[in-house]
């Protein structure tokens, strides 16, 4: 009985005991949960990457694969139009005189033309002479009309003044003569009737005779009537119409020459013009066929001074437009294509692509070292000379998206080892330290803006805020906040931490070693001192005119409360300098 209220007595106290196992759980979770988290801030250091802090030399420098080519070289090209083959060719590597044959083109087509083009010619050339031989009848035919018409014209002049002047009055003086002539004898045929009418009143002639001196008398008074009449007619109707009529062809001669004239113009003209086209055409054709004699010319390429044969396919740096076939005879040839370089002194560049990314950075005197493929171990000190304004077309056609400057680098000294077209690798120095402290890029953190590095400590790791310099993509300088010795993790603890390389990228070997590095070294150094030397002369000069106005304001202000002596001095200071 005991035991049964005892037994019902802890089913009542339940809910007590699971609320103490419930709390007894939390506090296990709890205890696990911080153990984890210390165990993760002490860490065994150990089984994580870590790098020791360096301080020696460290360069940083820019990196870019290129190709040595002659400085001074003569580069010979197909001239000739189209596409042509490649009969012989001179063997790449040969050392050649001057008017040496190195590249004979197939002419075979360009001697066809120039066949049908002598034909042209001749044709042009006979029609170029018919038109002058026409030219010249048809302004002998034009002379010849127009003095044929000149001379109508005169000769219609003369009659209007001959009929004027000679015809007109000589036909009224006749009129008027046979008018005189006539009335003349009208009177004695009037007189002689009077007389018959005496005699016949007497008797003594008939009336027949009588009859007979009246009719001879009516008809000497009709003569008179008749030239009265045609006096008349002269004078009234055939005068004026002869005149007219004269006057018209005066002017219809005059009109005639006129257009005989202007025809004669028109056709020395045209014949002139056909002339001219003929010309044009003959001096066309010449044109073509000198061309093409050109072109055959062209199609034999010999040396013009002493150098050595290298194919422009073997020194090639590539491109979209670079053929990967080597040169060779039967191969087909472009217009203006490279055939041969002819390298005519003994000095050598390099010719690199620097990256956009890098422009920046590298500049016109900073030395560089030049490594050769094909010569291991050695090294050629250098200096850049040239870096193109624009970025490389054809790099852009194949990509727009990659920009690369086409630079120039002369390698120092003379190497008879360097060949045009070897490959080599170019490392321009932008800066270099002689006793920098440096880490690994991967060491470097951006947390919350700040350069951070994680400083390992036996089982520890602590976080430390650094200032960094110019990196080479490999170690980046640091400037402030840690030293040589100490261990930085190489593997971040924070994923979400921005890891920044440095700079931009530069990529370079951070140390280089090889049989003359001392003396490389010692040039790097110089040109880099009289580099930086020259900026800070430019800085100082130009200091001035990058004062904020507020900057200048406060100079001006200064140099208004300057005693004399004071800027007296301040300007034998700047004399000095």
């Amino acid at each position: 009985m005991p035991r049964i209220n005892t037994t019902l007595r802890s089913f009542q106290n339940k809910p007590f005991v699971l609320l103490v196992v419930a709390i007894a759980v939390i506090l296990i979770v709890i205890g696990l949960t911080v153990f984890t988290l210390s165990k993760d801030n002490k860490a065994d250091t150990g089984n994580i990457a870590t790098f020791t802090v360096k301080q020696g030399l460290l360069r940083i420098s820019v990196t870019e694969s290129g190709t040595i080519k002659a400085r001074e070289q003569v580069i010979l090209k197909n001239e000739v139009e189209g596409r042509t083959s490649i009969l012989t060719l001179v063997p790449e590597g040969t050392h050649v005189k001057k008017g040496d044959l190195l590249v004979e083109l197939d002419a075979s087509q360009l001697l066809d033309n120039r066949v049908d083009q002598e034909i042209s010619v001749q044709n042009t050339e006979a029609a170029f002479i018919s038109a002058e031989e026409n030219l010249a009848v048809i302004e002998n035919q034009a002379q010849s009309d127009m003095d044929k018409a000149e001379l109508a014209f005169d000769f219609a002049g003369q009659d209007l003044k001959q009929y004027l002047e000679g015809e007109y009055p000589k036909q009224t003086k006749e009129a008027q003569a046979r008018i005189t002539l006539v009335r003349e004898e009208v009177t004695r045929a009037v007189e002689k009737l009077r007389w018959s009418q005496k005699l016949f009143d007497e008797k003594y002639i008939s009336q027949t005779e009588l009859q007979a001196d009246e009719l001879a008398k009516t008809r000497k008074m009709l003569d008179l009537e008749l030239a009265k009449g045609d006096l008349d007619l002269l004078r009234d109707f055939t005068y004026q119409r002869t005149v007219k009529q004269l006057e018209s062809d005066v002017k219809q001669a005059e009109m005639a020459l006129e257009r005989t004239k202007r025809k004669a113009k028109a056709d020395v003209k045209q014949a002139e013009a056909n002339l001219k086209a003929r010309e044009s055409e003959y001096n066309r054709q010449k044109g073509k066929l000198e061309k093409i004699e050109e072109q055959i010319v062209k199609t034999k390429i010999y040396a013009p001074a002493d150098g050595l044969a290298i194919y422009a396919t073997s020194a090639r740096r590539g491109g979209w437009r670079s053929s990967t076939e080597p040169l060779d005879e039967g191969q087909d040839v472009r217009e203006r294509q490279e055939l041969i370089y002819l390298p005519t002194g003994t000095s050598v560049k390099a010719e690199v692509d620097i990256h956009e990314s890098s422009l920046k950075k590298v500049k016109v005197g900073l030395p560089a070292i030049i490594s050769v493929d094909s010569l291991p171990g050695k090294s050629f000190p250098s200096r850049v000379v040239s870096i193109a304004p624009l970025p490389d077309a054809q790099s852009m056609w194949m990509n727009p998206d990659l920009k690369v400057y086409n630079t120039e680098i002369y390698l120092d000294g003379n190497d008879g080892a360097l060949r045009t077209g070897m490959s080599c690798k170019a490392e321009i120095i932008i800066e270099q330290y002689e006793n920098a402290v440096y880490v690994p890029v991967q060491a470097v953190l951006r947390i919350a803006g700040e350069t951070t590095v994680y400083v390992a400590k036996e089982r520890d790791r602590q976080p430390r805020k650094v200032e960094i310099g110019l990196d080479n993509n490999r170690m980046v300088r640091i400037i402030s906040g840690l030293e040589a010795g100490e261990v930085v993790m190489l593997a971040p603890p924070l994923k979400s931490a921005e890891i920044t390389p440095g700079s931009n990228g530069i990529t370079s070997e951070t140390i280089r070693s090889d049989d003359n590095s001392d003396t490389i070294d010692n040039k790097i150094s110089d040109r880099l001192k009289n580099i930086n030397s020259s900026h800070d002369q430019k800085k100082k000069g130009n200091g001035r005119r990058n004062l904020t106005p507020g900057q200048r304001e406060q100079m001006q202000q200064r140099l208004r409360n300057m005693s004399p002596e004071e800027r007296e001095k301040m300007r034998q200071q700047r004399r000095g300098n």
